[in-house]
């Protein structure tokens, strides 16, 4: 491991966070002798975060930690256009309502995980909206254009990748480089910011920033990305077999949120604890090492630990009684997701599909087939079965999925 003089590049070294530095003792220096602000990007796409987007914003946790000064960037103007990196399609277009929306939204998670106020290292929210709707276009060509080359724009993966797949790429979105490149030299004239974080797909993108704000400007600023997170199995981080593993409670049950990272594959419960969680290192250490069934009780801090972060302790804490409830004292919980039916009984097949745990009658049907369904604890046989639903009961898929189906 590489010996920082900075408590940051340290923090982050120990953490697991680095990936790629674009001038590691340039910034170690920096960081050494004076507050860094720092800023990480994000596109208001949806009302919420997903776990997907979690490594960078802990990224902004700790560069507070480490005493210095974060900024989320609200993609209100580059959420208009939408980000090529890793997509095959364009994005919906989104009205100025639902961007307005989406922001309100992802500003929750930014609430529990920085501290915002008037300090010196207090965190702050800016919408590039500000600057990049204010953009006229003959000037942005004139003044930014020249340094971008179609040449070098045709190398980067989030084009390159679209073309190569025969994918259509819009002139818009061709332009999304450009303007991510244009936020990082605003902040650093606005605001002072030297250090733009991002996750490794977005290299390119601030390496564009970073020559821009020096040939434009002549102001030296620095790039850091945290690795590609895949799950030990190589699935990619924060994706479940229903979809996104949504930061927000609105979006998904705090129980359901709990329970993904107690699903934790026991190969990555370290990894995971390290960037995750504020956990010390010993601890950590001491967690990773544990063996069999003994590791359980290490996903058991991560899930805690994770969820008191993201949604609060008494969530976490409700969540983990939820869990013991219903593994191990047989019970029905009180946080699993719930269906209530208005009628006397519902199919098994509809009830699956109510619960989230199939997406249509067929997979409801495989399910049951598999002998993955199961009411009560006792395994479900037949796909024409129904529910008498005159009193609270226990749907199962598999041995980690429950629900409760209960009367209107």
């Amino acid at each position: 491991m590489t010996e920082y003089k900075s408590d940051l590049l340290r923090l982050l070294s120990e953490r697991g966070h680095i990936h790629q530095l674009t001038d590691a003792q340039g910034l170690d220096a920096l960081a050494a002798k004076e507050i860094v602000v720092g800023y990480n990007g994000y596109d208001a796409t949806a009302p919420s975060l997903h776990v997907g987007n979690l490594a960078s914003v802990m990224l902004l946790r700790r560069l507070q930690q480490a005493g210095h000064k974060p900024i989320a960037l609200m993609g209100g103007g580059t959420t208009k256009i939408g980000d090529p990196s890793g997509k095959d399609t364009s994005r919906q277009m989104l009205t100025e309502e639902i961007i307005a929306s989406n922001i309100a939204g992802i500003r929750k998670v930014f609430d529990r995980l920085l501290t915002f106020d008037d300090s010196a290292t207090g965190a702050t929210l800016v919408n590039n909206d500000e600057w990049l709707s204010k953009l006229g276009y003959i000037d942005l060509l004139r003044d930014v254009g020249p340094h971008f080359t179609v040449n070098r724009m045709l190398t980067f993966d989030s084009v390159k990748l679209r073309l190569d797949r025969e994918q259509p790429l819009t002139f818009l979105e061709f332009n999304y480089m450009i303007l991510q490149a244009y936020d990082f030299r605003e902040l650093a004239l606005r605001h002072g910011c030297r250090l733009q974080f991002g996750g490794s797909d977005q290299w390119g993108n601030i390496v564009n920033g970073i020559e821009l704000t020096r040939r434009m400007n002549g102001i030296e600023v620095y790039g850091a990305t945290t690795p590609l997170l895949t799950t030990a199995d190589g699935a990619k981080m924060g994706k479940s077999v229903n979809g996104a593993i949504w930061l927000n409670e609105e979006q998904l049950p705090n129980y359901d949120f709990w329970q993904f990272w107690r699903n934790t594959d026991d190969r990555d419960v370290g990894r995971f604890l390290r960037i995750f969680t504020d956990v010390p290192l010993d601890e950590i250490a001491r967690l990773e090492a544990l063996q069999g069934s003994e590791i359980n009780a290490a996903k058991t801090v991560l899930a805690n630990e994770v969820t008191a972060l993201i949604r609060g302790r008494e969530a976490a804490e409700a969540a983990e009684a939820t869990a013991k409830a219903t593994f191990a004292g047989g019970g029905l919980g009180q946080n699993l997701p719930t269906l209530e039916v208005g009628e006397p009984t519902i199919s098994v097949v509809e009830a699956l599909i109510g619960l989230g745990f199939a997406s249509s009658r067929g997979e409801a049907k495989r399910l049951i087939a598999g002998g993955g369904a199961r009411l009560d604890g006792e395994a479900i046989t037949d796909d024409a079965a129904v529910i008498a639903v005159s009193a609270e009961r226990r749907l199962s898929s598999g041995k980690k999925k429950h629900g409760i189906i209960k009367p209107a």
